[in-house]
């Protein structure tokens, strides 16, 4: 379970501990310490899966031994695990998250989901997203789940994303494509769920700036990437990033690593289009004033490993040896955070 409506008691000191002992602390100032030693965070983890059980797709499936160990380390008691639009409507608002928040979601909505995930995090009481896209749903394909199994897990509670409707890539699409892509899709929910959907995440995590235009006139309120890093209340809640897990990158180590991670904040990001014109790309950010300690920052591309990063003051500037391969690449940068935590900022690059 997380750790949602749970109190962590925290014994500060030698006098609380003997009056403890003497039983002159009562349970209603337990609670009230508790509450005042909550720490809160304007951030939260976004954790992404695709397949569970589905060996043959080892790039975007996760064994069924390893989510068990996910929903057993989420359940450890340290982890505050809520809808999606819990964590949106708090940071949109300017309120504070309970420390080590997270939210799943579930991209494509395959039959794995329903027989494999569902009777999980039913179990462990994890509420999640679900993003679809309504092509697959509507031909029926053997895969993936029917318009049946999603009404019924809307009843459920679950919350139904869009992905559109053919689940293309995006940013070689034209604007005029896209915008048909949505109309479909967003009917199609309507017609079956009765809504359309609020949030949307762009297939494959691609998009570009004139993507992210369409996606806002659409009338979608959040969208999601698939770079990794953690979300913040200044973040862009239409380039929002989400750790993927599939096999390779599966590990309880590497869940923990996202969940327990705080947000690497930076603002005036260039390129500020993932779609890139010049390989390698002159890539650079602007580090908020919080971010220290500044010279301990490392970043990775995911072909080349440790890049070369200039910081000068505030502004850091990171250099790619060589062109960045084609169709994807990241480049993850981090820096140590009190409590053996990391801070966390990652970007994707398309190059075509």
């Amino acid at each position: 379970m997380g750790k949602r409506g749970k109190m962590r008691l925290s014994l500060g000191s030698k006098l609380l501990a003997m009056m403890m002992m003497l039983g002159l602390y009562s349970e209603i100032g337990a609670v009230r310490h508790a509450q005042a030693q909550e720490v809160l965070r304007d951030s939260a983890t976004i954790v992404m899966y695709h397949r569970f059980g589905e060996s043959r797709y080892p790039s975007t499936n996760i064994s069924l031994e390893q989510f068990d160990a996910h929903i057993a380390h989420l359940s450890s008691g340290k982890y505050n695990v809520v809808p999606l639009a819990e964590i949106i409507d708090t940071l949109r608002a300017g309120k504070l998250l309970p420390d080590r928040t997270v939210a799943i979601t579930i991209d494509d909505a395959y039959q794995s989901v329903l027989e494999h995930a569902w009777p999980r995090l039913k179990a462990a009481n994890f509420p999640f997203t679900l993003f679809v896209a309504t092509s697959p749903i509507d031909r029926g394909l053997p895969s993936y789940m029917s318009w049946d199994d999603l009404r019924m897990l809307q009843q459920e509670g679950v919350t139904i994303g869009s992905q559109t409707h053919t689940h293309p890539h995006l940013h070689r699409n034209t604007p005029e494509q896209i915008k048909e892509e949505l109309d479909i899709s967003n009917s199609r929910f309507i017609e079956e769920l009765g809504l359309r959907p609020e949030f949307f995440a762009y297939p494959y995590g691609e998009y570009s700036s004139f993507v992210v235009d369409i996606i806002k006139e659409a009338g979608f309120t959040t969208a999601f990437g698939q770079n990794s890093g953690i979300m913040y209340a200044d973040s862009n809640f239409f380039e929002l990033p989400r750790f993927a897990f599939n096999e390779d990158y599966g590990s309880v180590d590497r869940l923990k690593l996202a969940v327990d991670g705080l947000p690497l904040k930076v603002t005036d990001i260039t390129p500020d289009d993932m779609v890139i014109t010049q390989n390698p790309p002159i890539y650079g950010f602007t580090l908020h004033p919080e971010m220290e300690p500044s010279s301990q920052l490392r970043c990775f591309a995911s072909s080349y490993g440790k890049l070369d990063v200039t910081i000068l003051g505030r502004r850091v500037e990171v250099r790619v040896p060589d062109e960045l391969p084609s169709p994807r690449s990241r480049i993850n940068c981090t820096m140590p955070a009190t409590e053996n935590r990391w801070r966390w900022f990652g970007r994707q690059f398309l190059t075509e």
